[in-house]
């Protein structure tokens, strides 16, 4: 593991636009380009967004965000205490949503399954759930400032 970094924040939707910042900011040493940063900053957003809507019926909770730097991958977990998903199977099924009567489209698994390279489920403990999303990153050299491209 070439870096880390670990962020808790309460499970509110203004939080979204945080995780989004902070996991741009962390993967910035790898030279991403836009794209791969809109990657995964979408993907992180589906994922912490499923967090706030989902996880804490009662509105009470925090979510963790791990990231981890291998070589020219980049590893993030996003991690809550929550009420857990029975079926992860089901929950990843495009359109399948828990909250029918509200705006919900069911998509956020789908998305960040087209943004990243990988998405896996895991039971957090006891309850909850964690969201492992990891991308590799195409290394590029960095351009000093006053260079040429």
């Amino acid at each position: 593991m070439e870096n880390y970094m670990e962020v808790k924040f309460k499970a509110i939707s203004v939080n979204e636009a945080f995780a989004r910042v902070c996991v741009a900011s962390f993967c910035l040493g790898l030279n991403p380009s836009i794209d791969e940063l809109t990657d995964i900053k979408t993907a992180v957003s589906e994922a912490v967004t499923n967090c706030v809507v989902h996880a804490y019926p009662n509105g009470r909770g925090d979510v963790v965000m791990k990231c981890y730097i291998f070589d020219n991958e980049v590893r993030i977990e996003v991690c809550d205490n929550g009420i857990g998903i029975e079926d992860f199977e089901k929950a990843k099924e495009p359109f399948f949503t828990t909250k029918p009567t509200e705006e919900r489209g069911g998509m956020g698994f789908a998305v960040m399954e087209s943004f990243m390279d990988s998405v896996e489920l895991e039971k957090n403990g006891d309850c909850g759930l964690k969201v492992i999303l990891t991308k590799k990153i195409l290394r590029r050299k960095a351009v000093a400032v006053g260079e040429e491209c």
